[in-house]
């Protein structure tokens, strides 16, 4: 037998309205499918209903957060919950691993190519040469390092040789 929390059915929603809360730089990702959102906490409070939602940012400093941070609070209001407090937690740190498969999906498909599920080395001599990274336009790996830093920090400047197009690569942390 399943004991449910007090809250469950509310937690549920919330989760859901979490979806539609966007990336302001990569809007096509909500931050569940960047997999920022640690925890929904539904807390009483007197006779209002308290709600917590922890975030870990993508990295330290990253000047998305504070957008994030209201359009949480904006979307849950808009649900009717009045009390929220956005909680960020620095610790454990935020890693591509937690995003999501279909955010990854969505990225290529924006032009943007997803993380590497682990770093593309075969050879001990190759880990200070370049990773090798999927052109999201035709497929290709036969790309080149532009810059280490692309429209955002968390982000690569790349250019494939095949097409000829440039594009950003989610940097693998």
């Amino acid at each position: 037998m399943q004991i449910e929390e007090p809250y469950q059915k509310q937690i549920e929603d919330i989760w859901k309205i979490l979806q539609d809360v966007k990336d302001p730089e990569i809007p096509v990702l909500s931050i569940l499918d960047l997999g920022i959102v640690r925890e929904v906490q539904v807390n009483s409070e007197k006779e209002n209903l308290q709600v917590v939602v922890t975030i870990t940012p993508t990295y330290s400093g990253c000047p998305a957060m504070d957008v994030i941070h209201m359009d949480i609070r904006l979307r849950l209001l808009e649900h009717g919950y009045k009390n929220t407090v956005v909680k960020q937690s620095l610790s454990p740190a935020w890693t591509t691993d937690w995003m999501t498969e279909a955010g990854k999906k969505k990225l290529k498909q924006y032009g943007i190519a997803p993380p590497n599920p682990k770093q593309q080395f075969c050879h001990i001599k190759e880990f200070f040469e370049e990773e090798a990274v999927q052109c999201p336009h035709c497929n290709s790996y036969h790309t080149k390092l532009i810059s280490q830093f692309g429209s955002t920090a968390c982000k690569a400047l790349y250019q494939c040789n095949d097409c000829k197009e440039t594009f950003d690569y989610f940097k693998c942390h």
